[in-house]
């Protein structure tokens, strides 16, 4: 992935982050900081919370925070497992999962599914993954995925029914979106789901 679809989607979430108003949010496979840099600088955001379980990635996002200015919203890290529910995380505004489930074995997307959206429950979900159909638009041919660390990416119409069985299950309400460009037929690089728990008003 080029770097600047990487700043396209950064800035893709950090927008939608800001319009929820939210004032805590946490960033589940929040790797060496990128997203919590930028959602840092919001203003209106209290407390931000990074969640990875690669220990040397989550290194180098501690040793690049602490070159932030002074000032704004509280930020923690710390090395856990996306997929078990962890109490103290439970009630935030806004959780962030970008280009992170793809990552993810099949059962573990079961196992995200009841630690996030059963359990800890924040107001709105954003998750944003590659869109399959915009793979032959960076070259990469149809029997590869675009990083070797995937265990699947999926086409709009996939994405969209995992979003809504998610929301149906959980009692949210969901949302999608292209991100990264906006090919006429093929969609944008990324695709975006926002999920917003159903007793929160719009």
């Amino acid at each position: 992935m080029t770097t600047m679809l990487h700043e396209d989607r950064l800035a893709a979430v950090v927008a939608v982050v800001a319009g929820t108003g939210a004032r805590t949010v946490l960033d589940l496979g929040c790797g060496e900081g990128d997203l919590v840099l930028r959602l840092a600088a919001i203003p209106g955001i209290d407390r931000i919370t990074g969640i990875e379980l690669d220990a040397e990635r989550l290194r180098r996002a501690q040793a690049r925070l602490t070159d932030r200015p002074s000032g704004g919203a509280r930020v923690q890290l710390a090395c856990a497992s996306l997929t078990q529910a962890h109490p103290n995380l439970a009630g935030y505004d806004c959780a962030c999962l970008v280009e992170v489930i793809e990552h993810l074995p099949a059962a573990d997307i079961n196992r995200l599914e009841r630690a996030v959206f059963g359990r800890m429950r924040p107001r709105h979900v954003i998750v944003t993954t590659p869109n399959a159909e915009y793979n032959p638009v960076l070259g990469v041919p149809p029997h590869r995925f675009r990083h070797p660390g995937h265990h699947f990416e999926w086409d709009r119409a996939r994405f969209a029914r995992w979003g809504r069985g998610v929301a149906a299950r959980t009692g949210y309400e969901v949302t999608f979106r292209d991100i990264c460009g906006a090919h006429p037929g093929l969609g944008g690089a990324s695709q975006m789901a926002v999920f917003r728990r159903a007793d929160q008003p719009p």
